[in-house]
């Protein structure tokens, strides 16, 4: 989470920013609905997590990794949907923040050498995922992101008036 998190804070300004209605100054940091954000992309995640758990543990899978992947995943999708609230990440494409590309591209190598690489393997406790598991993890770990879209197109539809 630490470099996407960092890489987020140089996201540019939205275009339309100058045109909104400035947030009232006692607003929490979790205001305009960011706390419900925050609570059902989490639920999202959760349920996503401990399904992956629970069908890996049933299938006799590598179920730690795949849950360890799949959380991690899920969080650099999410940090990838999330850098506007209103465009869609795949409208802003990658060149946007570059940055943000980098750290989301770098932490997904070094996930994949703690799963892959054999002398990390037992300090991470982690197993190599074969071809099956790896991509039930990467399916499953598209959640969030499709989540936090599907949420920006329903308030694109909805018009001005909503947000």
């Amino acid at each position: 989470d630490g470099l996407p998190a960092l890489a987020l804070g140089v996201e540019p300004v939205e275009p339309d920013a100058m045109r909104r209605p400035p947030r009232p100054t006692g607003e929490s940091i979790l205001g305009a609905g960011l706390w419900k954000q925050a609570l059902w992309v989490g639920l999202v995640m959760a349920a996503i997590v401990l399904a992956i758990q629970a069908f890996a543990i049933e299938a006799g899978w590598h179920w730690q990794t795949m849950v360890f992947t799949t959380l991690a995943l899920l969080q650099l999708g999410n940090a990838v949907a999330v850098r506007s609230e209103r465009v869609s990440a795949l409208r802003l494409g990658i060149r946007t923040n570059v940055p943000l590309a980098l750290a989301v591209g770098g932490t997904l190598l070094v996930q994949l050498a703690l799963i892959y690489v054999p002398a990390l393997q037992p300090i991470f406790v982690t197993e190599a995922l074969d071809a099956h598991e790896l991509a039930i993890v990467l399916l499953a770990s598209t959640a969030a992101f499709v989540a936090v879209e599907l949420e920006k197109a329903v308030v694109r539809r909805r018009g001005p008036a909503s947000q």
